[in-house]
């Protein structure tokens, strides 16, 4: 029997790509979604983002920009969260506080936001000083897969579309980021994350006769819209990543 369902990540409040996506979703045929977090907070739409997701029949877990619009006090937030928090009610905030920051799909899927143990670290992508972004050595990737069992571990966190297989045959696979093309972060090391296009991003998974298939689909959607939006919010670089799928 196959296992076949799609993964998305990192949507930051981009409620038009993340309905872009789960049209391409359901138009392969796919009913279960899981979502690796990351969802509203930017300088978009939270509340019509939260409204999409909460309803959908996913499995969810919990990124870092999550539970920082839960975990502090409006004025500890940092530039994403203030904006999303503003837009948000209670019971957006309620729900947010019963997602698990790990889940296991299907008991063969291991899902977690950027590392199993912690929700801020790149797992697939090292920042060396001069603010380069390279795939990690293997050896570091596999010393974060210890201790799991899951055949197919999935995480989000640096926007980047990747697939890594391990020495054992297990495969740590990030879909890219459905609605954040592009952003620049100063740790470890000042860096810019790069798509190169504007599409929205996400990942089909199959399980065949043991083996896991991953497809990467591209989905092309009103991005100029949103990025006219983050301009209006004041967030420059966003609209330009929005807009291009670069920051520079």
């Amino acid at each position: 029997m196959s296992l076949r369902f799609a993964a998305i990540a990192d949507v930051h409040g981009n409620y038009l790509a993340l309905e872009a996506v789960v049209a391409d979703i359901r138009a392969q045929g796919i009913d279960d979604i899981v979502n690796l977090g990351d969802m509203a907070s930017g300088p978009l739409d939270a509340r019509r983002t939260m409204d999409l997701l909460m309803p959908l029949d996913a499995t969810h877990v919990l990124g870092n920009h999550d539970r920082w619009l839960i975990d502090r006090l409006p004025e500890k937030m940092g530039p994403w969260e203030r904006p999303a928090y503003a837009q948000l009610d209670a019971r957006h905030l309620d729900w947010l506080r019963t997602v698990s920051p790990t889940r296991i799909f299907r008991d063969e899927v291991f899902l977690c936001h950027a590392t199993p143990a912690d929700d801020n670290i790149y797992w697939l992508e090292t920042v060396t000083p001069d603010g380069s972004v390279t795939m990690s050595p293997l050896q570091a990737i596999e010393q974060e897969a210890v201790g799991i069992s899951q055949s197919l571990m999935l995480c989000g966190h640096t926007h980047i579309a990747r697939a890594v297989r391990l020495g054992d045959g297990r495969m740590i696979v990030n879909p890219g980021s459905v609605g954040s093309p592009g952003f620049s972060y100063h740790v470890p090391f000042p860096h810019v994350i790069e798509a190169g296009t504007p599409d929205a991003r996400y990942a089909i998974l199959e399980q065949i006769s043991g083996r896991w298939r991953v497809t990467f689909r591209h989905v092309p959607y009103d991005h100029d819209a949103m990025a006219a939006l983050a301009r209006q919010n004041g967030d420059l670089e966003f609209a330009r990543a929005l807009a291009t799928g670069r920051v520079s």
